[in-house]
C-alpha cells in the first residue's frame, strides 16, 4: 500500500434514509417508517479502502446508493471534494463521472443483447470521447482489469463470458469515466470462490496505483479484513462500530462484530458463543434502546430503555455500546464480560 498522503474526496456527513412502508392485511393498513439508514458519516479518501460491513437489511446498499445520487436521503449531507453537494437537484453528469457504482450482479446490470463493446462506448460517449477514440479507449479500460488481449471480449455478449470476467466488465465501465470514488456493492458475493481473490485484488490495486478512493460494501467480514483500510460495521441502519480493519478484527468492541466475527469458518476455532434473540428486519421501527438488545448475549436494562452513543475506546475506535460506559452497573458486567474471555475492552 502507498504512503502516499490522502484527502478527502467523498463525505458523508449524518446521512439518514427513511422510508414510509404500510403494513397490515385490513382496508385500514398501518403506516410505519423504516429507518434504514440513520445518521451515518463517512469520509472516503484517496488511495484507502473503507470496507461497510453487515448482514442483510443493515442498510449497506441503501447507503452506497445514497452516496451515489441514485436514492435521495431524507436527511444530511454530502460533500464531493470539500464542496456542498445540493441534494435536492437530481445528480449531475458531473456528480456522475467523479462517482461510480458497481453493482453485486454483473448478468443483471450490464445489457445482456449488446455486445460488450456497447457496455464500454455508451459511457464513453456520454460523458465526451470522440467516436474515433472509443475503440481505443475501450481496450484500453478492458487491460486495466486484466481482461487480454481486450479485443477478445470487444464483441462478446455478456452470457459468453464467466461471472469473474463479466464483473471485470462491469468495474471497467466504471473506469471509463476516470471517477475518483468508486462504490462496489458486493462485488465478489455472485463470483466463485476461485475468482473472489483476483477481484479483490484488483480493486485494492486500482486504489494503491490510481488513488482512487474505495467503499467495498460485504457481509463477509473476513474479506473487508483482508481489503480494507477502515471497517465500519452497520447494524438495523446504525454504525455499530469503526476502525482500523486489522485493530477492529483483533479487539472488537461490540458484541455485534463479535458475532460477525465468529461467523467466519475456522475448523481450528473453540465452541462459538451462541447469540440469543432473532434476526432484526431490515432498517429498525425500534424507538427506544439498543437495537441490537435482543441478540445480545450481555444486554442491561439500560439497553432495554436507552440508545447508546458513540463512544470512544481507543484512538480512531468508536463503538455504539453501553458496555462502554462509566456507570458502575456497566462497568461490572463489562467486568465480566472480560473475565469470561470476551474481546471487548474498556480503555
Amino acid at each position: 500500500m502507498t504512503n502516499e498522503a490522502s484527502k478527502s474526496l467523498l463525505e458523508a456527513r449524518s446521512l439518514s434514509r427513511h422510508f414510509l412502508v404500510r403494513s397490515g392485511g385490513t382496508m385500514i393498513r398501518k403506516k410505519r417508517v423504516v429507518r434504514a439508514v440513520d445518521d451515518v458519516s463517512l469520509d472516503l479518501q484517496s488511495g484507502r479502502v473503507t470496507a461497510v460491513v453487515g448482514e442483510s437489511g443493515s442498510g449497506k446498499s441503501v447507503l452506497a446508493r445514497m452516496l451515489a445520487r441514485i436514492v435521495a436521503p431524507t436527511s444530511g449531507e454530502l460533500v464531493l471534494e470539500a464542496t456542498p453537494v445540493a441534494l435536492k437537484q437530481k445528480r449531475t453528469l458531473a456528480y456522475a463521472s467523479k462517482v461510480q457504482l458497481v453493482l453485486q450482479d454483473p448478468f443483471a446490470s450490464i445489457n445482456p443483447v449488446h455486445r460488450i463493446r456497447h457496455s464500454l462506448e455508451r459511457p464513453l460517449l456520454i460523458h465526451g470521447a470522440t467516436k474515433a477514440d472509443v475503440e481505443s479507449l475501450s481496450e484500453a479500460v478492458l487491460a486495466r482489469v486484466s481482461l487480454d488481449p481486450p479485443s477478445r471480449y470487444l464483441d462478446r455478449y455478456p452470457h459468453e463470458l464467466s461471472g469473474g470476467q463479466l464483473q471485470r466488465v462491469s468495474i471497467a465501465r466504471a473506469l471509463c469515466v476516470h471517477p475518483q470514488v468508486l462504490l462496489a456493492d458486493e462485488p465478489i458475493s455472485m463470483l466463485d470462490v476461485s475468482v473472489r481473490l483476483g477481484v479483490l485484488n484488483l480493486l485494492r490495486g486500482l486504489c494503491d496505483e490510481d488513488r482512487l478512493a474505495i467503499l467495498y460494501i460485504t457481509h463477509d467480514i473476513a474479506s473487508a479484513r483482508y481489503i480494507a483500510d477502515e471497517i465500519v460495521v452497520m447494524y438495523a441502519g446504525q454504525v455499530v462500530e469503526q476502525s482500523n480493519g486489522t485493530r477492529l478484527i483483533d479487539e472488537p468492541a461490540h458484541p455485534y462484530t463479535r458475532l460477525l466475527i465468529a461467523s467466519v469458518p475456522d475448523p481450528a476455532a473453540p465452541t462459538r458463543e451462541q447469540v440469543a434473540g432473532q434476526h432484526t428486519s431490515a432498517g429498525s421501527t425500534v424507538q427506544e434502546g439498543c437495537r441490537f438488545e435482543p441478540r445480545c448475549p450481555h444486554a442491561m436494562q439500560i439497553c432495554r430503555t436507552s440508545e447508546p452513543p458513540i463512544f470512544e475506546v481507543g484512538e480512531g475506535h468508536m463503538a455504539r455500546c453501553w458496555l462502554h460506559s462509566d456507570s458502575k452497573e456497566v462497568s461490572d458486567v463489562a467486568l465480566t464480560v472480560r473475565q469470561r474471555g470476551g474481546a471487548i475492552s474498556k480503555q
